[in-house]
């Protein structure tokens, strides 16, 4: 007996071509940025016809705002373990391990945000100027109130932040360097743990996380 799967539902075929062009977009823009990339360009990605592209996106700087937003979106749910540790060991140590493992698998959108904010953000100012700005401002609270509880040493948070972004996004903004210094190879599973342990290690005594 032969088994057929239900067709896809309006809504499920609307999805999965949403979901087929933002990952062409975000591997488009990382490689040719904002400037260089073409709808056309995109949709011979997705291995969809243009008028697809300008159905679910009217122009490129919509689809651009769409792959930016998505990005920050993963790192926003990335950083939810502040607001739910007891500490800065166990709060910043789950962070670096959630946004290196990002860096792993969403590459590409690292350098999409990486590239936008290289040349000064000409498209998403207005978003780092508020949802940024907030969710740096709040993370920044936590950190002052775990310095206040003797829980880790006075340092300024905000540095701390831009280090930890720094740093993690190093995994991904220059994975071709670390695979060329791999041996040419990406790094195995083994390296990717062992990396994430010697991140927080570092980090954590540097900052005198108690």
């Amino acid at each position: 007996m032969t088994s057929h799967a239900r067709p896809l539902s309006r809504k499920e075929i609307r999805q999965e071509n949403e979901r087929v062009i933002l990952e062409a977009a975000e591997k488009v823009f990382a490689e040719a940025g904002f400037g260089g990339a073409t709808m056309q360009l995109i949709a011979d990605v997705a291995g969809l016809p243009k008028a697809n592209l300008h159905y679910y996106f009217p122009t490129k700087e919509a689809l651009y705002r769409r792959v930016v937003q998505n990005i920050f979106s993963v790192w926003l749910e990335a950083a939810d373990v502040f607001d739910q540790a007891s500490g800065p060991a166990e709060g910043i140590g789950a962070y670096i391990d959630a946004k290196m493992e990002i860096s792993r698998r969403h590459p590409a959108g690292s350098k999409v945000w990486a590239s936008e904010v290289m040349h000064r953000a000409p498209v998403i100012q207005d978003y780092l100027e508020t949802t940024l700005s907030e969710w740096t401002e709040g993370r920044m609270r936590v950190i002052r109130r775990w310095i206040d509880e003797g829980r880790m040493d006075a340092i300024d948070a905000r540095h701390l932040l831009y280090m930890l972004w720094a740093t993690t996004q190093h995994y991904a903004d220059f994975s071709h360097q670390i695979e060329t210094l791999n041996g040419g190879r990406p790094l195995s599973d083994a390296q990717w743990a062992a990396a994430k342990e010697s991140v927080k290690s570092i980090i954590l005594k540097g900052i005198g996380a108690r």
